[in-house]
């Protein structure tokens, strides 16, 4: 769900009235971006471009510059635009300026502050302006975004399995989603649909991470092996990313059968599953639904103690992958596969 600053500044994108400072931060730098330029291009006059949009970086401004430019009015226009990113690294001088400003703040400038992702929260400037936060895109949010820009920035529609193919060949990394679009929709003339994802993002269905994980979920290790090799060979997927994506559905998985075990329904686990990646705000490498339909349907498959014990190995292969070894990323996770899914114990006994 947006948030309450995301909505005030859709409703000012659309009304073209403006709030007097907007200071745009969180985690994902690509929709700050994109919702700085929207206010550009919504706030100012283009005949009047040159003369009332201020484009500048917070470490390059000292006081009397800063002070400068939220001083100068606009030309031959209604308001001009201040665009200040990396406000964190504002020298002393300078947020001290900006603070006093904040508090009559002039009504023809439309002052924009930019946050980068990892920044420390700025709880001064939230308080004083129409503040934004920017967080990754989860859950339902992903999807529809991808279908929204494909629609709206492309004139492409995007069927739903496209999408959440796209979804699990690239993950939630906004700008490498808007480069893969750029992309299919200069190889498709109307819809993109699977078949356009498979030929140039280099994914299929049945042969992606979401199908990978599924077979682990439902320890089908013969369809997992299966596998390996074509998941690795697809673009943006190495062998620790799929450690990772496995760890996520372990740990969900973990979860729902402590939940099962303390005498949660199977009913109730969609549920269930749900909420934990509302709060985590967690990636299980494909779309929600998907992941949270598969961790339901075989929970039943995995009691406690083994998915302890397949936390245990994705660690130690996380490890190896990391350091200096013999053995390579595929039989690394062919070994992890036949692990989790309790083959390798049984040839073991054999």
């Amino acid at each position: 769900m947006a948030s309450a600053g995301e909505k005030a500044l859709h409703a000012a994108l659309k009304s073209r009235t403006f709030d007097p400072v907007y200071f745009l931060h969180g985690e994902d730098d690509y929709l700050k971006d994109a919702r700085t330029r929207d206010l550009i291009d919504a706030a100012v006059d283009p005949a009047t471009r040159d003369f009332n949009l201020e484009l500048r970086r917070g470490p390059e401004l000292d006081a009397e510059t800063l002070d400068a430019l939220l001083g100068t009015p606009p030309m031959l226009a209604e308001r001009r635009v201040v665009v200040i990113r990396d406000v964190d690294k504002l020298k002393k001088d300078a947020r001290a300026l900006l603070l006093r400003y904040l508090e009559r703040p002039a009504p023809d400038t439309v002052l924009v502050l930019v946050a980068p992702a990892g920044a420390k929260a700025d709880r001064p400037l939230a308080d004083r302006t129409t503040a934004v936060e920017f967080a990754p895109l989860t859950g339902d949010r992903l999807p529809r975004w991808v279908a929204y820009h494909a629609e709206h920035a492309l004139g492409r529609t995007i069927t739903p399995d496209a999408v959440a193919l796209l979804v699990e060949a690239v993950g939630a990394d906004l700008s490498q989603l808007a480069v893969e679009l750029e992309k299919l929709a200069s190889y498709a003339a109307d819809t993109i649909d699977a078949d356009a994802v498979a030929e140039i993002v280099g994914v299929r269905r049945g042969e992606s991470v979401g199908a990978l994980l599924d077979a682990v979920a439902a320890k089908d290790a013969a369809t997992a092996l299966e596998l390996i090799g074509s998941v690795l060979q697809q673009p943006k997927t190495s062998a620790v990313s799929i450690v990772m994506s496995l760890t996520t559905q372990t740990l969900a998985m973990a979860y729902g059968a402590a939940a099962r075990a303390n005498g949660t329904p199977s009913r109730a686990l969609f549920n269930e599953y749900m909420t934990l990646l509302k709060e985590s705000g967690a990636f299980p490498g494909r779309p929600w639904g998907e992941a949270v339909t598969a961790w339901s349907r075989n929970t039943d498959r995995w009691t406690v103690s083994e998915l302890n014990e397949a936390l245990s190995a994705l660690l130690a292969t996380d490890v190896a992958l990391k350091e200096t070894r013999l053995s390579s990323d595929e039989q690394l996770l062919t070994s992890l596969v036949l692990t989790l899914c309790g083959a390798g114990s049984s040839r073991r006994a054999a």
